[in-house]
């Protein structure tokens, strides 16, 4: 499988498949494709998986693209106004992301629910108690909000990140919470009670503009219908 991301703010992936390739996507993904890809929808394995998905903010089942006959072509677009990380997930090399993040997937890659081990992290760090878990072999495409910016921790390196920045990590960081110092700095600063702090080793992914932050952006812009 080749693959080729387009377009800004709202992109594209094209991937070109050889005879016998398949593509995993989240209901409704396809955007366009060739007439010789065939497509089958499942639940992806047991209830729980199912439930797993739809839990991580994903459809309880999966379409399943296998290109037929010869080469093909298959596009899935983005939802929202951001980037498309293409990410390579090996049996060495598991993927956390933020609830909604898949987009697709090569076939040898599984997508599963992840928890947050630390209740506070859970609660005041932003991403929540579940989020998406990649493992296998394959690429994965997930959606990004605003622009992606990739930073490599070292062992004990660290990263403090506002609520909701963080888009995605190597399963080798931790993610806990870090209160924002000062009683005026947190009533005022306009940055919250709590940062993440992700520490290493391990790569991060950011975004920069989470969809509930731009949902607040636009909130005074937007007619209520009064």
């Amino acid at each position: 499988m080749q693959y080729e991301i387009k377009g800004s703010p709202l992109p594209v992936v094209i991937m070109t498949l050889n005879a016998g390739e398949k593509i995993k996507t989240d209901k409704g993904a396809m955007s366009w494709m060739s007439p010789n890809m065939s497509m089958s929808t499942n639940a992806g394995g047991s209830v729980g998986k199912a439930l797993g998905r739809m839990f991580s903010g994903e459809s309880m089942f999966q379409n399943i693209y296998t290109c037929q006959g010869g080469p093909g072509l298959f596009a899935a677009a983005s939802s929202f106004p951001g980037e498309i990380l293409p990410v390579m997930v090996t049996a060495s090399n598991t993927i956390i992301a933020q609830k909604s993040a898949f987009l697709a997937s090569e076939e040898g890659v599984e997508m599963s629910v992840h928890f947050q081990k630390k209740a506070g992290a859970g609660f005041f760090g932003g991403e929540g108690f579940i989020l998406q878990k990649f493992t296998g072999n394959g690429m994965v495409f997930l959606e990004i909000d605003g622009s992606i910016q990739e930073y490599e921790l070292a062992a004990g390196q660290q990263m403090v990140v506002d609520t909701g920045n963080l888009a995605a990590m190597e399963a080798t960081v931790k993610v806990d919470i870090q209160s924002v110092k000062g009683i005026g700095n947190a009533l005022f600063g306009g940055e919250g009670l709590f940062n993440t702090l992700l520490t290493g080793p391990g790569k991060i992914w950011l975004q920069t503009m989470p969809r509930n932050v731009m949902a607040g952006a636009l909130a005074p812009y937007i007619s209520t219908g009064n």
